[in-house]
C-alpha cells in the first residue's frame, strides 16, 4: 500500500499524528453505536485478496463522526488502481443525504489514451458503480458523482515519456439503513472493491460479477 499511501493519507506525521490517533479512539469509544456498528462491519468484511484495504486518517468537517479506508488493487508489486472511500454519519440526519449516512469515494486508474479517447467512457464508469452495488442487491438513494479523464503529455526533458491518460471516479450516495439504524456497509464496501477491480482491469471474481462491463486496454502496471 505505499504507493497508494504517499497519493491519498492526509496525514502529517510525527508527534501530530500520534495525538490525533489518541483522539480518534477516544472519539470511536463515544461514537453513537450505529456507527460504530457500521465501521465493525467494515473492518471485518472478508474482500478479493488482490486488492489492499487499510484505514486512513478521514477528513474531519463533512460530518459530526467519519471513517475512512484507502485502498490499492496489487498485483505483485505493482498497483493497477487506487482509491478512498469515506463513511460519514451525522445521527441527526442530513437534508442532502436523505438519511445519516453518506458514503463518498474516489477511484482512479491509468488508461491507454485509445480508451480514454472514447465517448462513452465517462457513462460506462458510471455503470460500473451503479452495476457493483446492484449485482449486490444493494439500495441506496441520492447518488452523485463526476467521471474525469485527462491526459497528460511530456515536453522538453520529459518527452522521452509515453503519453498518460488516467481515469477518475468521484461519487457518493447513501446506503440504505437496516436494523438499528446500521447500514450493510460490509457490502458496500465489497461494491466498492468490485468498482476497483473493475477499474484495475481484473476479471469478475465470480458468476454473480458477469454482468459488469469490464475495461479493455487499460494502460499497464504501475510500480509501487
Amino acid at each position: 500500500m505505499a504507493a497508494a499511501q504517499g497519493r491519498l493519507s492526509d496525514g502529517a506525521g510525527g508527534m501530530d499524528e500520534a495525538k490525533d490517533t489518541e483522539k480518534d479512539r477516544r472519539e470511536a469509544d463515544t461514537a453513537p453505536l450505529p456507527f460504530r456498528a457500521a465501521v465493525d462491519a467494515l473492518k471485518a468484511a472478508r474482500l478479493r485478496p488482490q486488492i489492499e484495504v487499510e484505514p486512513t486518517p478521514p477528513p474531519k468537517r463533512l460530518a459530526p463522526y467519519t471513517y475512512a479506508l484507502e485502498a490499492a488493487v496489487v498485483d505483485g508489486d505493482q498497483d493497477l488502481a487506487d482509491g478512498r472511500l469515506v463513511m460519514l454519519h451525522d445521527p441527526a440526519g442530513h437534508d442532502a443525504w436523505q438519511g445519516t449516512f453518506r458514503l463518498v469515494t474516489l477511484v482512479r486508474a491509468e488508461l491507454e489514451s485509445e480508451m480514454a479517447a472514447d465517448p462513452l467512457l465517462p457513462e460506462v464508469c458510471w455503470s460500473w458503480l451503479t452495476g457493483a452495488l446492484q449485482t449486490r442487491g444493494l439500495t441506496y438513494g441520492e447518488p452523485s458523482g463526476t467521471v474525469t479523464r485527462a491526459s497528460s503529455h511530456h515536453f522538453g526533458g520529459l518527452s522521452a515519456r509515453p503519453a498518460a491518460s488516467q481515469i477518475e471516479i468521484r461519487a457518493s450516495w447513501t446506503p440504505r439503513e437496516g436494523l438499528g439504524g446500521v447500514p450493510d456497509t460490509a457490502a458496500h464496501l465489497a461494491s466498492w472493491c468490485d468498482l476497483l477491480a473493475q477499474v484495475a482491469g481484473l476479471p469478475p471474481a465470480g458468476p454473480g460479477d458477469a454482468s459488469v462491463v469490464t475495461l479493455p486496454q487499460r494502460r499497464g502496471p504501475q510500480s509501487r
